[in-house]
């Protein structure tokens, strides 16, 4: 009961707590919607970057790498705070002077039209097929593995792992659909607060725990368990040699920390320059940080654990949340892994809205366009207006019927 109470109250907090910040906005334009009208700060983008960036899919997928594999896996995060730097000294004053809204516009303005619409074309279908599943499958592992949904509902595992998935695809889009880039922005940031304090606690209870009330004692055993796993420096036949941080994965993070939309559209809503750039350096630092969140758990599960979860890597982090996690901290930690995956699905789901409706159905039907109608369905005449809501919906409605067919095959 105390793990629901908690879960309950700090998720109702961050909901009341964005509607405060949101209730006198308005939403009459593009910029308002996709870039909440250009007003947010650094912090705020900030957070809302590592929150989007941070799902359960590195809570458990990266944790359970470096339960295999070590700390040689931390350099997907040092690599992305030099691509952070990049993109806020060079990528962003130049999105910003264009005063760009997606990436597919810059490639209209660097090669043409059609390849614009392409790329378009191709994040969209991206989106909903690779990276939205993704999340939604590694937070009901999480969710299911915490409250035991399928017991509780008397079903199987898979099937409660089902309905999970089908209650935050339902949630998120109602989120991101009625609120916008503003207020998934302003929600992430007390997230963010959460997923740092709540993901600490997983790692520092167990170092507590081993070290018997001392964390470096219990860090130092954890080190002399297996010294390989603290390894960093990879070699040829590694998951990540070491010449690869200076060739492929630089160059993956430059796109994806510069050119990635569900990223730089954080920084494409910043109020001007200086914050825009504030946020991708601050997330630069904190990305320095997320290792002790997202690789050190996964290297003390195998202190707990050994090998015997090699064939089932995805549920080390949830088993290490229940053997050192306090009852007291678990409604909190869930409700933050809702968040997490919240984040990133809403994230997503409204990247894919801002290029469908900019750069695919927007550019197509230039006639149905009038000023200030971001989805282009107003026609020539006022009474056209009422009918918005339901084109609206329609379009969200193929989204999700995508989605859902994705699952059933």
């Amino acid at each position: 009961m105390l793990t629901v109470i908690t879960f309950v109250g700090f998720t109702v907090f961050v909901a009341l707590y964005s509607w405060y910040r949101m209730r006198k906005d308005k939403m009459n334009s593009s910029d308002d919607y996709f870039l909440g009208g250009r007003s947010l700060s650094g912090i705020v983008i900030a957070a809302s970057m590592l929150m989007t960036n941070i799902s359960t899919e590195h809570l458990i997928g990266m944790n359970g790498s470096s339960y295999k594999n070590g700390f040689i896996i931390i350099a997907w995060e040092v690599t992305s705070a030099l691509a952070l730097v990049v993109a806020a000294l060079y990528f962003i004053p130049k999105y910003l002077r264009m005063g760009l809204t997606t990436i597919p516009e810059y490639l209209e303005k660097r090669f043409d039209g059609v390849t614009r619409s392409l790329i378009a074309l191709f994040l969209v279908i991206s989106f909903v097929v690779t990276l939205l599943p993704i999340v939604l499958y590694t937070g009901a592992i999480n969710l299911e593995s915490i409250f035991n949904i399928s017991e509780v509902l008397g079903v199987t595992k898979s099937e409660g792992l089902w309905i999970t998935v089908v209650a935050i695809g339902v949630i998120g889009s109602l989120y991101a659909i009625f609120g916008g880039l503003k207020a998934v922005s302003i929600s992430d940031l007390i997230m963010g607060y959460g997923l740092l304090i709540g993901g600490l606690m997983i790692p520092v209870f167990a170092l507590y725990s081993i070290g018997d009330g001392n964390i470096f004692t219990g860090l130092a055993k954890v080190y002399h368990h297996a010294p390989e796993k603290f390894n960093v420096v990879g070699a040829k036949d590694s998951v990540m040699p070491f010449g690869v941080l200076f060739t492929g994965l630089i160059i993956n993070h430059l796109y994806f920390w510069g050119m990635n939309q569900t990223i730089i559209q954080r920084a494409l809503g910043a109020k001007n320059l200086k914050e825009a750039q504030k946020g991708l350096l601050f997330t630069g630092v904190l990305k320095i940080l997320v290792p002790l969140v997202i690789v050190l758990p996964g290297v003390i599960g195998f202190y707990y654990f050994g090998d015997s979860m090699y064939e089932h890597q995805d549920f080390v982090y949830p088993a290490l949340i229940k053997k050192v996690l306090p009852v007291a901290f678990v409604g909190f930690f869930a409700a933050v892994v809702m968040g997490a995956v919240l984040s990133t699905f809403n994230a997503v789901l409204n990247s894919a809205a801002t290029i469908f409706s900019i750069d695919v159905y927007k550019r197509l039907l230039k006639k149905m366009h009038r000023k200030n109608d971001w989805f282009g369905l107003a026609g020539q005449h006022q009474q056209h207006w009422q009918f918005l809501p339901f084109y609206r919906l329609h379009w969200w409605q193929m989204l999700l019927k995508d989605y859902t067919s994705y699952f059933s095959n």
